[in-house]
């Protein structure tokens, strides 16, 4: 593991053991997973395993994230981020564009409405 990580670039940091500040990411995911999975009763451990599971493919796959730029993990993990974003960006420009239209041709008709009120 040990070599992967350093063939990688991947650099290993410890926290502060005990020490929550150090530890915010997983800390928040702990939070996240705790506030869904109380919720519900468990009879079994199997509900519990199969409740677990359900929220992390939630949580990867489905669950946009803010610090992500509203991406999914998995997104960002599998090289879509890019493809996203661009998608994104020309949906955007689309809308806009079209909004525009919309709002030039409710003027350009307002002087006719004008004169068939005033006629």
């Amino acid at each position: 593991m040990g070599k992967y990580l350093e063939v990688e670039g991947i650099k290993h940091v410890r926290g502060r053991v005990r020490h929550p500040q150090t530890q915010g990411k997983i800390e928040r995911y702990h939070r996240s997973m705790k506030n869904v999975i109380k919720l519900e009763n468990y009879y079994s451990p199997e509900e519990l395993e199969k409740s677990l599971s359900e929220f992390i493919n939630y949580y990867n796959n489905e669950r946009y994230h803010e610090s992500l730029n509203n991406l999914t993990p998995a997104d960002v993990y599998y090289g879509r981020d890019d493809q996203i974003r661009n998608k994104r960006k020309d949906t955007k420009y689309r809308t806009m564009k079209d909004r525009r239209m919309k709002y030039i041709e409710r003027k350009l008709e307002l002087p006719n409405q004008v004169k068939e009120i005033i006629a």
